[in-house]
């Protein structure tokens, strides 16, 4: 037997028109048991005082619940660099980050905060050549992420709504570590000065941001200033941040990738 949550969330995702086959994947039930409850043998009844059999409330914009603000903060950070969103079946939405797999914990970070936004949809991976595809499925991502549209994210407009200004204005770092997780890294640079007395090696890490819409530089560029770090544009299409005390104040919040 299953639980009644599982039954009612398989209904949710079957009403928005999520396939049986991958309602079955998401929730591990199998297909069987997905056309079963979605034909109503299940629903007989759902309707009742019962606080467990009570309409499952999904998104934190539509049904006005509380979300988790620093990691919102963080994955649209993530969405920004390297997410994306695309159209299904009746109004429903996959959210997609794409992440390297040379850092397996970012894999982690990114699947986590997916499941703490929209806690209801199941999040999932598929492996995709040199990288994992984090995705999740839910008619709500539109809502999180009004940022979505045709084309790609540099052929188009990129701007925050006021509520989105207000969570990166409390959450600096955590979109900042978003971005600089998802287009960004840190490194450490290896310099050489000739000398008078010969050759001079040093070396200091460095962070750096790159991305081709000049929008999404813009918001990455904010962020720095909000928490009161130095940086500049080192190219056309990328940010850097050298100063010694500013990569240590970044590293308050960013850190290395993992």
């Amino acid at each position: 037997m299953y639980s009644r949550r599982t039954v009612d969330v398989a209904l949710v995702l079957s009403a928005i028109g999520v396939l049986d086959s991958e309602n079955a994947q998401i929730l591990g039930v199998s297909i069987g048991a997905i056309r079963h409850w979605r034909c109503g043998r299940r629903r007989r009844g759902a309707a009742s005082d019962d606080p467990a059999r009570a309409p499952i409330r999904l998104c934190p914009r539509c049904d006005g619940l509380a979300v988790d603000e620093g990691t919102y903060a963080y994955l649209l950070g993530l969405y920004l660099g390297d997410g994306y969103l695309t159209a299904g079946r009746r109004g429903v939405y996959g959210l997609s980050l794409m992440c390297g797999n040379d850092w397996p914990g970012l894999i982690d970070a990114a699947q986590a905060a997916m499941s703490r936004v929209v806690p209801t949809s199941k999040v999932f991976r598929v492996p995709r050549p040199g990288c994992t595809e984090v995705k999740s499925w839910s008619k709500h991502w539109a809502c999180l992420f009004p940022q979505h549209g045709s084309g790609r994210k540099h052929s188009r407009v990129i701007a925050l709504e006021p509520w989105q200004q207000t969570i990166v204005a409390a959450f600096p770092g955590e979109f900042a570590r978003g971005l600089f997780h998802s287009d960004g890294c840190r490194v450490t640079n290896q310099v050489t000065r000739k000398l008078p007395a010969g050759e001079k090696h040093y070396s200091y890490p460095r962070y750096f941001f790159s991305n081709e819409s000049a929008d999404i530089l813009r918001l990455c560029g904010d962020v720095p200033d909000l928490l009161g770090v130095a940086w500049r544009y080192s190219r056309r299409n990328a940010i850097s941040v050298a100063r010694r005390d500013a990569v240590a104040r970044l590293d308050e919040f960013v850190g290395p990738k993992y």
